[in-house]
C-alpha cells in the first residue's frame, strides 16, 4: 500500500501539466479569456486579469507543474529503491504467502519468511515511510500555497510563466482564434479599405470619362476639319489616286474617306485593296494632324452636347476628386499604429503575459483603434467614400459649378488632357539655356490655398530663380497670385518678411489675396496707425502690404534685411526722379530679392523701361541700351529675358472665353449735335468728347438710348455690365439714369477700401446689376470676373488704358464670353480718334505684347494732347465749311 501510496505521488508531475492543459484548454478555447481582456480593455481602471477565477485556476496548475516536478522526482527515486529491496525479499515471504503454505512449510522457510517480515516492515515503517510522508507532506503544502504564491511568481517572472505554458500548451496562441472584438474592428476596417479602393478605382472612371468625353469633342471637331478638306489632297501624298473615282464613289472629302471601311474604298472601279489601305492610312494621318492643332475652348455661352458632356463629366470629377483628396488626408491622419497595436492583442494571451505598462499600451491603441472604427473617422471615410462614388451633377449644375470657378475646371481638363487647352507652353519666349535651368527649379507649396495653372508655375520658378525680375504678364493672368506662390515658397524655405508695394486703390485687394490665397499674415500699412503696423511686421513677420504714398513715412534701420520686395504696377517708378520711385529704391535697398509687376511696362519710351531694368539689374539694362536700336528684334527679348518676362493671354490662357468687340455707332440727335458743334468750336475738347452725355434730357441722347438697349439684353442675358468714361459726368447721369440697377461710381475720389465693398456689392448683385467707374481709377488693378460686358462711353486716349478697362472683366476667372461694346458718335471726334487708335494699336501691340520695344518716340499708343488739338482743328473747319 505505502509503494502504490509513492508511485502516486511520483506522478503528481505528470497530473499537474495535464491538469495545465484542461486548465488552459477552458480558458482560451471557451472564451474566457478573450472575454476577461475584452472588459479589461473598456474599463477605466481595470482590475488585474490574473485575479479572474480562471485565471487564477490556470496559474496555479501552472504553478503546481513547475515546483512538483523535483518532489514528483524524488517520490520516483524513492519508490525506485523501495521496490528493489522489496523485491530482494519478496521470495523469501512465500512461506506466508497462506495459511496452508504456512502450515506445510518447513522450519527453516518461516524462520526465514519472519525474519524478512520483520526487515520489510522495519523499512517501510521507517526509512521510507517518513521519506513518502514528509514527500506528501510537501505536496500538500503546494497545493495550500499555490493559490496565494501563483500570482507572485507570476508577476515576478512573466516570461517563464508564459515559456512554460507555451511548452505544455503548444497551440496557446491561436487558441480560440482572435478576440471577437477585435475580430468585429478589423472587419470594419477592411470594410474601410475596399470602400477606399472602390473610390480610388471610381475617380479613375471619372478622369476616364472627361477624356472620353473630351475625345469626342476633338473628333467631331477633327472630323469637321477633314469635310473641308477635299479629296484631291491625296494627290499631294497618293499620286496614282484616280480622284474621279473617288468622288464618282460618294468620296468628296477627307471625312467621306475617314469615315469609310477599306472595304467600300476598293469596292470601286480600279481602286486595289493595297490603294485602299493607303489611302484609309493617309486619310487617318489627316486627322491626326488635325487633331494635333484643335484646342478647347469652355464658355457658358457655348453649351453643345460634346461641351456640356465635358462640363458635366469635370463636375463629377471634381467632386469625386475633391472628396478623394479629403479621404486621403483622413487616411494619413490615421496613421494604422492603433490597429497594429490592437492586432498584437491575438487572442488575450499576450495582453495577459504583458507587464502593467505594456497593457496600459494594449488599451490605450485598443480605444483609439476602437473610436476610430465606431466613431468619427469610420463614419466620414465611409460618407466621403460614398460622395466619392456618389452620383453626377445634372448639366445645369454643372454648368452654374464651371461659371463659379471655370479656372478650378481648366486645371483639372489640362491635367487629364494635357495639351487639350494649348496652355503647356510655359516657356513662352525664354531662351534655351534658361529655360531649362528655370524648370529645374523647384519650389514648395505649403501655405498657398490654391491652384496654379502650368504657366502661372513657370512664372514663381522664374522669379525664384532670377531673383530681381520684372513681370509683365497681360491683365488677367494671375500676376497677383503668381507674387503669392512666390512669397509662399520662400516661407516654407524659412523666410520671414515680404513688403508689397501698390496704388492705393488696390491695396485691401492685395490684403484680401494673401489672406484667401495662402496662410501668409497680412500686414496693412496704411492710415493713421501705419508706423505701428509697420513695427508689428518688422517684429513679427508676414506680408506688409502698403502704398506708393505711404512709402515716404517708412524707414528701415539699416542692418534690417527682408526676403522680397513686390512693387505691383511697376511704371508708378519708372521715372526715377519721383519720389515714390525713390522710396521705392530706398525701402528695395533692404532686400536682395525684388518682384517688379505690370502690365505696361513697356507703354512710353525705352528708355523708361530700362529704368525699371536697371534697379532690378543694373548690369542687364546696361547691354539693352546698348542695342536699343533693336528694340523690335528677338536679339532684344533675349537679352532682356534674365530679367523681363511677359505672357500673352491668348499664348497660356486658350480657354479663355471669346472677347467679342463691337462698335456702337449712334446718329447725334440735334440738340447734341449742337452742343457739339459749340464745344468744338470754341476749343471745349473734354465737351467735345462727352457731347451726348451732356444734353439736359437723357432721353434724347443717342449714346444714352443704345446703352439702355444694351443694358436691357445683358439683363436677359443674365449678364452684369462694367460701364467706363473718363468723365465724372457721364457716370453720374447713369447712375440718375438706371436707378437701383447701378451701383455707386468707382471714381478716384472713392477710398480704397469704399472701392472694395462696391465691387463686393456688385459680386453679389443680381443678373442686369451696373458698376460704372472713372477708366483712371477702375481700370487698373481690380477683378470684375462677376461682369460679362463692358460698355465705354467714349474712345480713350491710350490704347493701354482702355485695354487696362476690359481687362477688369476679361481675365483668369471669366467663364463667359466678354461683350465689348464702345458707344461712338458719327461725325464727330468719335471717328477721327478711333482711326488713329486703329492705326497706333498695331505699333503698341508690337512693343508692350512682344516686349520688343519700339521706337516710342513715334507717338505710338497714346494720342497725346497736340494731335487732339490737331484733330479738334480740323473738327473746327469741317463745322465751319458746312454753315459756310
Amino acid at each position: 500500500m505505502l509503494l502504490e501510496l509513492l508511485q502516486e505521488e511520483a506522478g503528481a508531475s505528470a497530473q499537474m501539466e495535464a491538469l495545465v492543459r484542461e486548465k488552459a484548454g477552458e480558458l482560451l478555447d471557451s472564451g474566457i479569456l478573450a472575454e476577461a481582456v475584452t472588459e479589461r480593455l473598456r474599463e477605466e481602471r481595470p482590475a488585474p486579469l490574473e485575479e479572474e477565477p480562471a485565471v487564477q485556476e490556470l496559474l496555479s496548475a501552472l504553478f503546481l507543474s513547475r515546483n512538483t516536478a523535483p518532489v514528483s522526482a524524488a517520490a520516483a527515486a524513492l519508490t525506485r529503491s523501495a521496490r528493489g529491496q522489496v523485491e530482494e525479499r519478496i521470495g523469501e515471504l512465500s512461506a506466508a504467502a497462506g495459511t496452508l503454505s504456512w502450515l506445510f512449510a518447513p522450519g527453516w522457510k518461516k524462520a526465514a519468511a519472519e525474519t524478512a517480515f520483520e526487515e520489510l516492515t522495519g523499512l517501510l515503517n521507517g526509512k521510507y515511510r517518513e521519506e513518502i510522508l514528509r514527500i506528501r507532506d510537501q505536496l500538500g503544502s503546494l497545493k495550500e500555497d499555490a493559490v496565494r504564491l501563483a500570482p507572485e511568481e507570476f508577476r515576478r517572472d512573466r516570461e517563464a510563466v508564459r515559456s512554460e505554458l507555451m511548452q505544455l500548451y503548444p497551440k496557446t496562441l491561436t487558441a480560440g482564434g482572435a478576440l471577437p472584438e477585435v475580430e468585429r474592428l478589423f472587419s470594419r476596417k477592411k470594410e474601410l479599405e475596399e470602400a477606399a479602393e472602390a473610390a480610388e478605382r471610381a475617380y479613375a472612371e471619372c478622369r476616364d470619362a472627361v477624356a472620353e468625353a473630351v475625345q469626342k469633342k476633338t473628333a467631331k471637331e477633327a472630323l469637321a476639319i477633314l469635310s473641308g478638306i477635299p479629296v484631291e489632297a491625296f494627290l499631294l501624298k497618293l499620286p496614282g489616286v484616280r480622284v474621279k473615282t473617288l468622288r464618282e464613289g460618294g468620296f468628296a472629302t477627307a471625312a467621306d474617306v475617314f469615315v469609310s471601311s477599306r472595304w467600300n474604298l476598293e469596292s470601286l472601279s480600279g481602286i486595289s485593296g493595297e490603294m485602299a489601305d493607303r489611302i484609309k492610312e493617309c486619310a487617318q494621318e489627316f486627322a491626326a494632324e488635325a487633331g494635333k492643332r484643335i484646342r478647347l475652348r469652355l464658355s457658358a455661352d457655348d453649351r453643345t452636347e460634346e461641351t456640356t458632356a465635358i462640363v458635366e463629366a469635370l463636375a463629377a470629377c471634381r467632386k469625386s476628386g475633391e472628396a478623394l483628396t479629403k479621404l486621403r488626408e483622413v487616411q494619413r491622419a490615421e496613421n494604422g499604429q492603433a490597429a497594429v497595436g490592437t492586432a498584437r492583442l491575438g487572442n488575450g494571451v499576450n495582453y495577459l503575459f504583458a507587464n502593467e505598462k505594456t497593457r496600459g499600451l494594449f488599451r490605450e491603441k485598443y480605444l483609439a483603434f476602437r473610436e476610430q472604427m465606431d466613431g468619427e473617422y469610420y463614419s466620414k471615410l465611409r460618407a466621403l467614400a460614398e460622395e466619392v462614388t456618389g452620383g453626377t451633377a445634372g448639366p445645369e449644375e454643372a454648368w452654374e459649378e464651371f461659371i463659379r470657378d471655370p479656372v478650378a475646371a481648366g486645371t483639372l481638363l489640362e491635367e487629364i488632357v494635357p495639351g487639350i487647352l494649348g496652355n503647356d507652353e510655359g516657356v513662352c519666349g525664354l531662351p534655351e539655356e534658361l529655360a531649362r535651368e528655370v524648370f529645374d527649379e523647384n519650389f514648395r507649396t505649403e501655405g498657398l490655398r490654391c491652384e496654379l495653372r502650368p504657366y502661372q508655375i513657370w512664372g514663381v520658378k522664374y522669379i525664384l530663380h532670377q531673383e530681381r525680375v520684372l513681370l509683365g504678364d497681360e491683365m488677367g493672368l494671375g500676376k497677383t497670385v503668381q507674387a503669392i506662390a512666390a512669397m509662399t515658397a520662400l516661407k516654407a524655405a524659412g523666410k520671414t518678411h515680404f513688403l508689397v508695394i501698390c496704388p492705393a486703390g488696390i491695396l485691401p485687394n492685395w490684403c484680401r489675396e494673401i489672406t484667401g490665397k495662402s496662410t501668409l499674415r497680412a500686414v496693412r500699412v496704411h492710415g493713421a496707425d501705419k508706423l505701428e503696423a509697420f513695427a508689428s511686421w518688422r517684429k513679427n513677420g508676414g506680408c506688409a502690404v502698403t502704398t506708393y504714398e505711404t512709402t515716404d513715412a517708412l524707414s528701415l534701420p539699416e542692418e534690417f534685411r527682408f526676403d522680397l520686395l513686390v512693387v505691383d504696377e511697376a511704371h508708378y517708378i519708372k521715372n526715377p526722379g519721383t519720389k515714390r520711385s525713390f522710396n521705392a529704391r530706398r525701402l528695395g535697398a533692404h532686400t536682395e530679392r525684388m518682384l517688379f509687376m505690370t502690365g505696361t511696362a513697356l507703354e512710353n519710351r525705352v528708355d523708361e523701361m530700362l529704368s525699371l531694368i536697371g534697379i532690378l539689374q543694373p548690369e542687364t539694362a546696361e547691354k539693352l541700351r546698348d542695342i536699343a536700336f533693336l528694340s523690335s528684334a528677338p536679339q532684344f527679348r533675349d537679352a532682356a529675358a534674365p530679367v523681363y518676362y511677359r505672357r500673352k493671354r491668348e499664348d497660356v490662357l486658350r480657354e479663355l472665353p471669346d472677347k467679342i468687340e463691337t462698335q456702337e455707332w449712334c446718329i447725334l440727335t440735334e440738340e447734341e449735335e449742337k452742343l457739339y458743334e459749340a464745344a468744338v468750336l470754341s476749343g471745349n475738347y473734354a465737351g467735345a468728347r462727352q457731347a451726348s452725355w451732356t444734353v439736359p434730357d437723357l432721353s434724347r441722347s443717342s449714346k444714352a438710348e443704345r446703352l439702355l438697349q444694351l443694358l436691357a439684353d445683358a439683363e436677359q442675358e443674365g449678364r452684369k455690365t462694367l460701364v467706363f468714361s473718363f468723365f465724372l459726368e457721364p457716370l453720374r447721369r447713369i447712375r440718375e439714369l438706371l436707378g437701383e440697377k447701378c451701383l455707386p461710381p468707382i471714381t478716384g475720389a472713392v477710398a480704397p477700401n469704399r472701392r472694395q465693398q462696391i465691387i463686393e456689392a456688385f459680386d453679389a448683385a443680381p443678373a442686369g446689376a451696373v458698376l460704372p467707374a472713372q477708366i483712371q481709377a477702375g481700370g487698373t488693378g481690380l477683378n470684375i470676373q462677376s461682369a460679362s460686358v463692358v460698355i465705354l462711353c467714349e474712345p480713350q486716349m491710350k490704347p493701354s488704358a482702355e485695354n487696362q478697362a476690359i481687362s477688369r472683366a476679361y481675365r483668369m476667372g471669366q467663364a463667359r464670353k466678354v461683350l465689348v461694346c464702345r458707344l461712338l458718335s458719327e461725325d464727330t471726334v468719335d471717328e477721327r480718334i478711333m482711326e488713329m487708335l486703329a492705326d497706333k494699336q498695331d505699333i503698341f501691340n508690337a512693343f508692350a505684347d512682344e516686349s520688343a520695344a519700339a521706337d516710342m518716340e513715334r507717338g505710338c499708343g497714346d494720342i497725346g494732347n497736340e494731335t487732339f488739338g490737331e484733330i479738334m482743328r480740323e473738327e473746327a473747319e469741317r463745322i465751319r465749311a458746312k454753315y459756310a
